[in-house]
């Protein structure tokens, strides 16, 4: 699932400006390489920018031709590195008497987030990362006076590498790789449970496809991934959860609209509205559409796509096309009705209300997050999602339904926010949803007003239908 934007620039891009011509010496094939494009990319993220945005920022400013054979490894050490920020920054901290320069300091993350493994279960050897991290900060001349440095401060983390990180593990920051006032967030709201969503968020997530209904059923495309020696199983009514992640032009029907990439998780959007033929829908914040693709799955329906950027309406329309599908999508405010909705007489039998919010149940897919969110974001959310859900809740139909969706693990933008609703609104009556989805391996406990049976709090192991990311549903129908 993508992130919504929210009031911090999380999408925004910073291009880096290193000049390209110093990287020429590299090869582009080379981790040395690798390791500049994942720092300047890490740089952009810690000025603000959305990791997406920065790798592509990274990768337009290549070299010409060298982008396609960086981009896998630039990819994994980026993301590697946003996972264990914290673990690398305490290390350079404790190994650098005084603070490189940042990009130097970017570098020196990315080689620290490569030799955290063991030996046995590393991408690169030691060596390589050492003598490749020293070749990148060679190849830019204002940076070639630090390469001393970098090698010593990386063959000293590897002498007392044992020692070092078992004392990263007493200062808390450093061990979670989340900023204090998230760790303490989860806590709070997740006492018996707060470690191991933590650790969830540290897990590369599944790829798990939506198998289209008007093509297709579980079973019988599992049968067309074995056809295919492709492992995989069913995580849903609609899921099947590929054992190893591929790229999608390697997934048999894909190109066709048989399936696409969709989180477990966040299948439930389409089933809990229970649209039927002829409904008039509003699918709100609906980019990049596929929340949208799933509910004309599932029934031929009367549905807008409602979203607030042109760009990613496009690709809306993009993702219905390769379905063969079609919604009429508006450009507009979800919290300004009057923006795009001239039709005033016609209210909606379903309205799914997929709001901006922190995406901090998103974490494993997109890891930036964390260092991007803060603290005083989730106020600033909680009013967006009420302002909102009050200029929604006029356009359903009475008898007609809301869900209200969120990929947030945070109360404040779940069970409070779905009892403000409550509390707000008298004609409005909760109907049975899941509630708050913990991310992974554990589930929250269930909210007996809303009549769920989820049962307490309980750990449980990672399997075909329990590793989903996090979110949180809540359904109300207007009297």
């Amino acid at each position: 699932m993508t992130p919504k934007p929210s009031s911090r620039s999380a999408t925004s891009s910073a291009r880096p400006r290193e000049s390209r011509l110093s990287l020429l010496h590299l090869a582009p094939e080379s981790l040395g390489f690798a390791l500049d494009c994942a720092a300047q990319a890490v740089g952009a993220v810690r000025t603000g920018a959305a990791l997406p945005a920065a790798l592509q920022s990274v990768f337009a400013s290549a070299p010409e031709g060298s982008a396609a054979a960086a981009r896998g490894a630039v990819q994994d050490i980026a993301y590697r590195t946003m996972r264990r920020l914290a673990t690398a920054e305490w290390l350079i901290a404790k190994l650098v008497k005084k603070a490189p320069p940042p990009h130097v300091g970017h570098v020196l993350a990315c080689a620290f987030a490569l030799l955290i493994d063991d030996e046995a279960s590393a991408a690169y050897t030691p060596f390589t990362v050492v003598d490749q991290a020293v070749s990148a900060i060679s190849a830019r001349r204002e940076f070639a006076f630090a390469k001393g440095l970098v090698n010593a401060v990386l063959r000293n983390f590897l002498r007392d590498r044992d020692t070092l990180l078992a004392a990263a593990q007493a200062d808390e920051v450093a061990r979670w790789n989340y900023p204090s006032w998230w760790i303490d967030a989860i806590k709070r709201a997740w006492p018996d449970a707060w470690q191991a969503v933590l650790a969830a968020g540290n897990t590369h997530g599944p790829l798990t496809l939506r198998v289209n209904a008007r093509h297709s059923t579980v079973d019988a495309y599992l049968q067309t991934l074995r056809n295919h020696h492709i492992a995989a199983t069913r995580a849903g009514d609609y899921a099947v959860r590929l054992a190893t992640p591929m790229p999608v032009d390697r997934i048999p029907g894909f190109a066709d609209g048989v399936v696409s990439v969709q989180d477990a998780g966040a299948q439930l959007a389409a089933q809990l509205l229970n649209v039927r033929d002829g409904m008039r829908v509003l699918d709100a914040c609906a980019a990049p559409g596929g929340k949208t693709g799933h509910l004309l799955e599932l029934a031929n329906l009367q549905l807008v796509a409602l979203e607030s950027d042109a760009s990613r309406a496009r690709r809306i329309g993009e993702n219905l096309q390769r379905l063969k599908l079609e919604a009429e999508v508006r450009i507009g405010d979800a919290g300004s009705p009057a923006q795009w909705h001239d039709d005033l007489d016609q209210p909606f039998d379903r309205i799914l209300a997929d709001v901006p919010c922190s995406a901090s149940g998103i974490v494993r897919r997109h890891p930036d997050i964390r260092w991007l969110r803060r603290e005083t974001d989730i106020a600033a959310l909680v009013a967006e999602q009420r302002r909102i859900l009050g200029a929604l809740w006029p356009l359903v139909k009475p008898g007609g339904e809301l869900l209200y969706v969120t990929c947030s693990i945070f109360p404040e933008e779940g069970e409070l926010q779905a009892q403000w609703f409550g509390d707000k609104y008298p004609d409005a009556v909760r109907l049975d949803a899941p509630g708050q989805l913990l991310p992974a391996v554990v589930r929250a406990p269930a909210d007996t007003s809303a009549g769920s049976d989820a049962g307490p709090l309980v750990e449980e192991r990672a399997d075909a239908n329990s590793d989903h990311d996090g979110f949180f549903y809540a359904r109300f129908q207007k009297r």
